[in-house]
């Protein structure tokens, strides 16, 4: 095991990197962290997408525990506007904790249960058809008559050659379907199916996460439905 450091808090766990106390298992790749075989992969798809008339970028990739804290505690402390499955501004001031976290956990992951964590998980966008400073990350980019319109159909019908592909769809997955989000098949299956609720539940509760005691009523509920149920694989 090692001892794996974020804020204040101070843990030994097994694997780290799947909680995203750990980045060890990661290379640098055009500003980006990335696992090493994803960084490979996502190079050669960036390589086909370009001959096709795709600038084909990364805009999130890694992220670590405390960066997912961060974005958590702003959206439950009312800090950061949270969206409806409509991507529409919702009034938190009379929600319930738990309708609260149920409103997160739409668009942004728990602490410590993130695809980011992984490396293998990225955000992309086609830098041609819009700048990085004016995407939003919303359906309404990826949808007909959206700058990444074409992108997302090329990846459609081109990402999973390169082992890549959409674990958030319509029905199939607890997160809101993300037309900008790919994940590297063959390395994070692995990283899911070792996933483990009881050692989140560890370094939840060192952590400062925002309405752990709700959290905490359902935690196995919620890794089971928005960890653990994605989008099945392509055949």
């Amino acid at each position: 095991m090692l001892r794996s450091y974020f804020g204040k808090l101070t843990l030994r766990v097994a694997s780290p990197h799947l909680y995203g106390l750990s980045s060890a298992h990661l290379v640098e790749y055009c500003g980006f962290l990335l696992e090493t075989e994803t960084a490979v992969a996502f190079e050669k798809m960036r390589i086909a997408a370009a001959k096709d008339g795709i600038t084909l970028e990364i805009c999130s990739a890694f992220r670590d525990f405390e960066r997912q804290q961060h974005i958590w505690n702003a959206k439950a402390s009312g800090k950061r506007v949270l969206l409806d499955s409509d991507s529409k501004p919702v009034d938190i001031n009379e929600k319930t904790p738990e309708q609260i976290i149920a409103l997160i956990l739409l668009w942004s992951a728990l602490p410590g249960t993130s695809r980011h964590h992984w490396g293998t998980d990225i955000d992309v966008f086609d830098s041609n058809a819009i700048s990085k400073d004016k995407l939003q990350l919303v359906p309404q980019e990826y949808a007909s008559n959206g700058p990444c319109h074409q992108l997302y159909i090329w990846l459609v019908q081109n990402a999973q050659q390169f082992g890549f592909y959409f674990p958030f769809q319509q029905g199939l997955s607890g997160v809101s379907p993300e037309p900008w989000h790919l994940s590297y098949l063959p390395v994070s299956t692995g990283f899911l199916n070792s996933f483990d609720t009881q050692t989140l539940r560890k370094i939840l509760q060192d952590s400062s996460v925002l309405y752990k005691e709700s959290l905490f009523n359902n935690l196995e509920g919620l890794a089971q439905e928005y960890v653990f149920r994605v989008a099945p694989a392509p055949l």
